[in-house]
């Protein structure tokens, strides 16, 4: 993403730190798998509404581990967030967002570095992973050459690989010496969608990834494919060293066709590894983020990279932004609110389990168990007629499911508590809303 969008050879030096990399392992990896108001009641529905078929939701059929749901805040581009803006990107109450993950930049220049740091502490102060992508490396590794039609093209050269790993560390060592303790690293953001940035070929990242990626020092996150193409990542996958210096597999999902969110090879090889989407802004740019109905489809482009792409953690392009989670006021947009669903109530740790994902067209549901007998259900209906939805919970032991929904005139808001009794409900879900239910 470039910032005119608005959305989106070894180096010398002292004495090392010890690897982090060979204690990695140890230190909790999330595996992808483990292999009107809403109206609550026992029985019947509103006349108006009309019947759907059963959600049911099997807490004993894991999935993903969830990482969490996020977004980016690039200082350099757009300017900081406010303090009170950080508490309510971060903070998981009334109005907030919810956000357990922050995304930033590590920019080419290391006097810029400082800018990141207030942000990424009060992030890391309200529980949130931390990671970082670099756009360029810094200007004496880059080289120009031409790429097509393009004269300028840049790319990091041949022999500065192991002191581009270095320029990492540095970043990772600043943010640690300035109280960020940085979860994971990028090798590079978008390396096949370049034209502003730094471009790499599948050979060159893969190279890198083999080579040198083990020498950095902490979890590394590769290729950031801007449309989670697979030939960037797929030789990765297929290399047994580069694969072994891969911590994270992250994507971007810009216009990426929903039958192409699945990845068998990565389900196949990437035991023990995460799998992030790192960036996106959905459905565009163009629209005001309160446009509503149109805020929804952030809701079902979340709900399928959850259901059908299983990936751990779903993060937002720019935090802050007309066309974002929260607006240039300070306050969460509707498209921020449909983040919020998910992202104030599937906590970091919740699993996702199996459920229902469509029980009629246009309604999208999907379920994440938490501690003891904590389900979460996120449920969005895109249809313009409020629909009659049951729910059921196999062994459920909770005693009452609170509800929060948004539509054109509510945005998360709370519906109260009922109580349940062995883990079944009809629930309303209003025409063109996104609803939250929290079993417990």
């Amino acid at each position: 993403m470039t910032a005119q969008q608005g959305g989106t050879g070894d180096g010398g030096g002292g004495p090392r730190r010890p690897s982090r990399r060979t204690v990695l392992a140890s230190l909790g990896a999330l595996p992808v798998a483990a292999v009107a108001a809403p109206v609550l009641a026992a029985s019947g529905a509103r006349a108006a509404t009309r019947a759907a078929g059963e959600v049911v939701i099997d807490p004993s059929a894991e999935r993903q581990t969830i990482r969490g749901f996020g977004g980016m805040n690039h200082t350099p581009w757009i300017g900081d967030l406010t303090a009170a803006q950080r508490e309510t990107a971060f903070g998981a109450g009334e109005g907030q967002l919810g956000f357990s993950m922050l995304r930033m930049p590590v920019d080419e220049t290391s006097s810029n570095w400082a800018g990141e740091v207030a942000t990424a502490r009060r992030a890391q102060e309200l529980g949130a992973t931390v990671f970082a992508s670099p756009w360029n490396p810094p200007a004496h590794m880059v080289e120009t050459f031409v790429r097509g039609d393009q004269q300028d093209a840049r790319r990091l050269r041949h022999d500065m690989y192991g002191a581009y790993a270095q320029h990492l560390n540095d970043f990772t060592a600043f943010m640690r010496d300035n109280g960020v303790d940085l979860y994971a690293i990028s090798v590079q953001n978008e390396p096949d969608y370049a034209h502003d940035w730094t471009w790499w070929t599948p050979d060159e990242l893969l190279r890198f990834m083999r080579e040198h990626a083990g020498s950095i020092d902490t979890r590394v996150i590769a290729p950031e494919s801007f449309q989670y193409l697979k030939n960037i990542s797929d030789p990765i996958l297929d290399d047994s060293q580069a694969l072994a210096n891969m911590d994270i597999l992250g994507a971007h999902l810009y216009g990426t066709p929903y039958g192409d969110f699945p990845y068998p090879l990565f389900q196949q090889r990437g035991a023990g590894k995460e799998l992030w989407m790192t960036e996106v802004y959905h459905p565009n740019s163009s629209d005001s983020a309160d446009l509503w109905p149109h805020a929804l489809d952030v809701g079902e482009h979340i709900h399928h990279a959850m259901v059908d792409a299983d990936f751990q953690a779903y993060v937002w392009w720019y935090i802050r932004r007309g066309y974002g989670p929260m607006r240039e006021d300070g306050q969460i947009s509707k498209r921020g609110a449909n983040m919020a669903h998910f992202a104030r109530f599937v906590r970091p740790g919740h699993v996702r389990v199996d459920a229902t994902p469509s029980p009629e067209a246009d309604v999208f549901t999907s379920a994440y168990r938490g501690d003891g007998s904590r389900v979460v259900v996120v449920a969005v209906n895109k249809g313009g007629s409020a629909v009659s939805q049951p729910f059921s919970v196999v062994g459920s032991g909770a005693s009452t499911v609170s509800s929060w929904v948004t539509d054109a005139s509510r945005t998360v808001a709370a519906q109260g508590q009922e109580s349940v009794n062995g883990g079944s409900l009809t629930a309303e879900l209003p025409g063109q809303s996104v609803s939250t239910f929290v079993w417990e």
